[in-house]
């Protein structure tokens, strides 16, 4: 007999949506959340974009995920009162040579079932968004943006109304596997444990940690490394309505522009590959987002950015390497029942949240029939 049914470790928007899924299937939830707060690391510092699925590897689980989540996004944000709007978004070609590139981003777009991306030539660019450089723009749509904090907020809700519950400052710092079936979690500081017969490793950058007390023949825990993106807030009113992403670059997608609900425009993520997690911003930085920026905005003033905030995301691949897929292992890589490990789950994880959810529900569903 173990002490719970299901335990989901970390109260990110990805694990609440997990837990969420669970409870709405009738099963006993307990989420475990080292801070005292929901989505305190890498859900709460982010671009807070709701992505269309664009830029993904047809056939990826981001590109499926994202597709699916960003419809059930809107549609649950609409029926929650969660604040949100289509914004749109606009990717800026700055050079004649990067206008195959944006026939390229469409076209990938659209094998992923994104089919609504209109791409504009500069004075169509310019008409709706008269300070912008560019020789051509893609329009998409779809693109929004949410509040992420209010978002999670509602998926606590509904886990809370659902029979769940979410326990916070519960740090886990073990999992090991009982002789009867389920699992031990070991938590932080003099407070013992818990056991528990199913088990959601959903505990972003701390994921390879947690995991390697399941490590065993054949099966090793991807790596988890830190990258982290700083960002840069426009300290006067944006003359942008809209999203400005300039053309992808190796690594990923470039010093972009993005507003809040409230208007206030920022710029960011760049990014920056560190060992231990720290949240700080080098002034110094502002320096290449203020070359980058005046690509497709020139009009930016002197002395217009201040240092805003940062954000680490959970990466599986390294320096140079292509972006890796999201991993979702189950019994079939690690050997172990009635468990779903999550691991490099960055954007567009808050976009893909919902669709997540309902993936890693569906499968511990089919384990438990196993």
């Amino acid at each position: 007999m173990t002490d719970c049914e299901t335990i989901v470790v970390g109260a990110g928007v990805v694990g609440l949506a997990i837990a969420r899924a669970l409870a709405l299937r009738g099963q006993e939830v307990v989420v475990l959340e080292r801070e005292r707060f929901v989505g305190s690391e890498t859900s709460s510092r982010n671009s807070e974009v709701i992505h269309a699925g664009i830029y993904y590897p047809p056939g990826s689980l981001k590109a499926k995920l994202c597709v699916a989540g960003r419809r059930m996004l809107y549609h649950y944000c609409q029926t929650n009162g969660v604040s949100h709007r289509r914004a749109g978004k606009l990717i800026v070609a700055t050079t004649p040579q990067q206008v195959s590139v944006l026939a390229g981003i469409r076209a990938n777009a659209e094998a992923n079932g994104v089919h609504d991306l209109e791409l504009l030539d500069q004075a169509a660019a310019l008409a709706l968004e008269p300070e912008l450089s560019c020789v051509a723009a893609l329009h998409s749509p779809s693109t929004g943006i949410i509040d992420s904090h209010g978002y999670m907020q509602a998926l606590e809700a509904d886990i809370q109304t659902h029979g769940g519950q979410i326990v916070f400052a519960t740090g886990v710092s073990h999992v090991s596997g009982l002789a009867g079936g389920g699992y031990r979690l070991s938590l932080d500081g003099a407070e013992g444990s818990v056991t528990t017969r199913n088990l959601v490793l959903s505990a972003g950058l701390h994921a390879t940690v947690l995991s390697s007390g399941l490590e065993g023949e054949g099966y090793s825990a991807p790596k988890t490394l830190y990258a982290k993106g700083n960002y840069f807030a426009l300290d006067r009113r944006s003359p942008f309505s809209r999203l400005i992403y300039p053309v992808p670059e190796p690594g990923g997608l470039g010093v972009h522009l993005t507003i809040d609900l409230n208007n206030r425009a920022r710029f960011g993520p760049d990014v920056e590959w560190i060992d231990a997690i720290t949240y700080d911003v080098d002034p110094d930085r502002a320096k290449v987002f203020y070359a980058a920026i005046r690509s497709y905005w020139p009009g930016l003033p002197d002395d217009a950015l201040r240092p805003d905030y940062s954000g680490v995301r959970p990466k599986v691949s390294k320096p140079g390497e292509p972006a890796a897929d999201f991993i979702l292992h189950g019994p079939a890589e690690h050997g172990h029942p009635n468990l779903v490990a999550l691991y490099g789950i960055e954007s567009p994880g808050l976009t893909a949240s919902l669709a997540i959810g309902d993936r890693v529900a569906g499968a511990m569903g089919q384990l438990a029939r196993a």
